[in-house]
């Protein structure tokens, strides 16, 4: 099997020679046996080819995910490490993001069992150019439903091999869309071309992380006061963000934040049990009323606004027409002037069960992900057992820590604030 890298892919991917790994970090009480580890990723293999994949070049340079067929393929390599603390998954996590992908043999998976003798954490590490945040969940439910039992029927995955199983072949023959996809390939390439960037990238030092949950109180008062005021939770979180980084970084702040948006919500040629890296975005800034839920009301409208014109194939077309413009806008992602404060990403409520027959799953940590392509601030949330966790990654040099800090400490206050309960 074979498949081309899309121009998303291609970017994350990079030449494989720098990490860009998403990771997935939970917490099980119980037994868990490495036996039965290594044959749950087993069986993950037989469901999804890529997982047995690698990245090769052909004769014009152009990336493809390969799996030989009829070969017996590497395992997902399981290391173990022994459980000191509750905490020793973040410095685990921190030193997976560092941690190359041989991309050139795969998988393009692993995992991380931090092993003690009730509680033990499991790290998922995915390349990103792999899989997103939905297809990673997928994943792990699967991961655990077969650590669970070994015989569970989870299934085959019909694997993405092209763009004709993405894009219907109705729109891939419009020659409108055709013809506006290819303008704006060449027109992006232009300006990317002429755009003047400084020799050097800003230097990013030393990568962190910060994880912190809501409690179940102040998570619940936020759902009841979005539902009264008419906006999503999803759409005050992006308000307490902006306001935090705004206290925190002042002069610096932008007042942006990109928002990955699940692309099978608008694509259903996607499943979701597809290994999928492509994701649409959106740009999301706070108008400058007075008061939190008027500001998040004019930001909701202009984010139903923004994903009514939401257009998956129209996005994929458009991009799969700027190959040849990659090396320019790789280059402008690491030497351009930053102007987001973030990246927010929310997962939402994540549906995987908790009571297991020998073991349970405690919690799932709010993954984290870092690449080589500029600025890292990454602010990822999710909801599990009714607690709202967060994950915030950075640099140094972008942010520095003590910052950081603050911004968290900001966004709780902000949220404490706009339900009452500060």
């Amino acid at each position: 099997m074979k498949r081309r890298l899309l121009f998303a892919e291609r970017m994350l991917h990079g030449d494989g020679s720098a990490p860009f790994n998403a990771v997935i970090p939970i917490c099980i009480k119980g037994e868990v046996h490495l036996e039965g580890l290594q044959h749950a990723l087993k069986k993950l293999q037989e469901k999804y080819p890529l997982l047995n994949a690698f990245v090769e070049d052909d004769e014009k340079a152009m990336p493809w995910f390969v799996v030989e067929e009829g070969q017996t393929h590497q395992a997902i390599p399981v290391r173990i490490s022994t459980r000191l603390g509750g905490d020793d998954w973040i410095q685990e996590s921190v030193q997976e993001w560092s941690t190359v992908f041989d991309t050139r043999k795969g998988p393009l998976m692993r995992l991380v069992w931090v092993k003690g003798p009730e509680f033990s954490d499991l790290i998922l590490v995915i390349h990103h150019c792999l899989c997103d945040g939905g297809s990673a969940m997928s994943i792990l439910a699967e991961l655990l439903q077969l650590l669970d039992n070994g015989e569970a029927q989870i299934g085959k995955e019909k694997p993405i091999l092209s763009l004709h199983d993405i894009v219907p072949a109705e729109v891939l023959r419009n020659k409108k869309k055709i013809l506006k996809a290819k303008l704006i390939g060449s027109v992006a390439n232009l300006v990317l071309w002429l755009v003047p960037l400084p020799k050097k990238a800003v230097e990013r030092k030393k990568d962190y992380m910060l994880n912190w949950s809501l409690d179940k109180a102040l998570g619940e008062q936020l759902i009841r006061s979005c539902k009264q005021q008419g906006v999503t939770v999803n759409t005050a979180l992006c308000m307490a963000v902006l306001n935090a980084f705004k206290v925190v970084r002042k002069e610096a702040f932008n007042n942006k934040i990109s928002c990955p948006v699940d692309i099978r919500r608008f694509a259903p040629e996607i499943k979701k049990d597809n290994i999928f890296a492509f994701g649409l975005m959106m740009v999301v800034s706070a108008t400058q009323e007075p008061g939190f839920f008027e500001n998040a009301r004019k930001m909701q409208a202009d984010i139903d606004k923004k994903t009514a014109k939401l257009d998956p194939y129209e996005t994929i077309m458009m991009m799969e027409e700027s190959h040849s413009s990659l090396k320019h806008f790789t280059k402008f992602l690491k030497y351009g002037k930053s102007s987001n404060d973030c990246m927010f990403s929310n997962l939402g409520r994540i549906n995987i069960p908790y009571e297991y027959q020998a073991f349970s799953l405690e919690r799932i940590y709010s993954p984290s992900v870092i690449g080589p392509l500029g600025n890292t601030t990454t602010l990822i949330t999710s909801t599990y057992r009714e607690r709202m966790d967060f994950t915030l990654v950075a640099s140094e040099g972008f942010i520095p820590y003590e910052q950081a800090l603050a911004i968290r400490d900001s966004i709780i206050t902000e949220l404490k604030q706009a339900i009452g309960l500060a």
